[in-house]
């Protein structure tokens, strides 16, 4: 019996090219998936730029918070140094009593509280006007005391007084941070400026967890309050 032989058709020209337009085709879908792909990627990119963008935006520091006060008003308890650059033997430091007066040589008491520098600066000048050839008189804070009253979700809630510029995060360290309800996303902060109480808004969150931030330092007589968590 013979062996059958077995015969190879070869593929005809037409059937190639429909080979090779499938390969092709396939190379094409899979380039644009790819390319799509790429587009999504780079719009959840966009997306997540921006968000990330209103978020820290919506706990901006304000400029003028990020400098310590430069206005000082005198109140009880805080030093002042008097130099007397014609009359060195006068000068001194002293601390303001609880009723607001220095004791000064020559002059006897005099009332400090209430004044800014440059004021009792103005004020000792006229009044060494007559005792003195040389009336130069420099005025200069050594320390001073600031209070600052937390409020709200803390450990500690309380007055607080400071001889030295603080921050905000100082201060909610100092009263022992948060409690277990408060939340550090809108610490609320009432201040007195030009007679009209006025409230700022932060967030302190991401302060909090040690990223680059603008220092916002309390003034004297702010009223901080650290809110519940919604949640």
């Amino acid at each position: 019996m013979k062996n059958p032989t077995l015969h190879h058709r070869p593929r005809s020209g037409s059937s190639l090219i429909e080979g090779s337009d499938r390969l092709q085709g396939k190379g094409k879908g899979a380039a644009a998936t790819m390319r799509r792909a790429l587009e999504l990627a780079a719009g959840a990119a966009v997306i997540a730029t921006l968000f990330s963008a209103g978020c820290e935006s919506a706990g901006t520091v304000p400029q003028a918070a990020m400098i310590p006060s430069r206005s000082v008003t005198l109140a009880p308890g805080d030093t002042v140094k008097l130099t007397f650059p014609g009359a060195p033997e006068l000068s001194q430091s002293q601390k303001i009593r609880a009723d607001g007066k220095l004791s000064l040589p020559q002059m006897g008491e005099v009332k400090a509280a209430g004044k800014s520098l440059p004021q009792f600066q103005s004020e000792l000048v006229q009044l060494y006007r007559s005792q003195l050839r040389n009336t130069d008189i420099l005025v200069t804070l050594e320390s001073g005391m600031m209070q600052v009253y937390v409020t709200g979700a803390v450990h500690k809630p309380g007055k607080l007084s400071f001889d030295r510029p603080t921050t905000i995060l100082q201060v909610i360290a100092e009263v022992g941070g948060a409690n277990e309800f408060g939340s550090l996303k809108k610490v609320r902060v009432v201040r007195l400026e030009n007679g009209q109480q006025r409230v700022q808004t932060l967030d302190l969150r991401s302060a909090m967890k040690g990223a680059a931030t603008g220092a916002f330092y309390v003034r004297d007589g702010d009223i901080i309050t650290i809110p519940e968590s919604a949640f």
